[in-house]
């Protein structure tokens, strides 16, 4: 399905660009700090009316 050199290409690109967001990241760590205290909060509150949406769709089913 895909050549040797596709397959290579793709590990290579794969752990290249692994490596280029960690170092972004890493670099950005402190601004993310400053700046976006409380995400955690807006996540939490996602997952949970995203929970809800199941929990009302199989209420629903039934």
């Amino acid at each position: 399905m895909f050549s040797s050199g596709q397959i290579t290409f793709g590990i290579l690109f794969f752990i290249g660009f692994v490596v280029t967001m960690i170092i972004a990241y890493r670099k950005d760590a402190q601004l993310h700090r400053l700046f976006y205290k409380g995400n955690y909060k807006i996540l939490l509150g996602f997952l949970v009316f995203v929970c809800l949406l199941f929990v009302i769709k199989i209420f629903l089913k039934r």
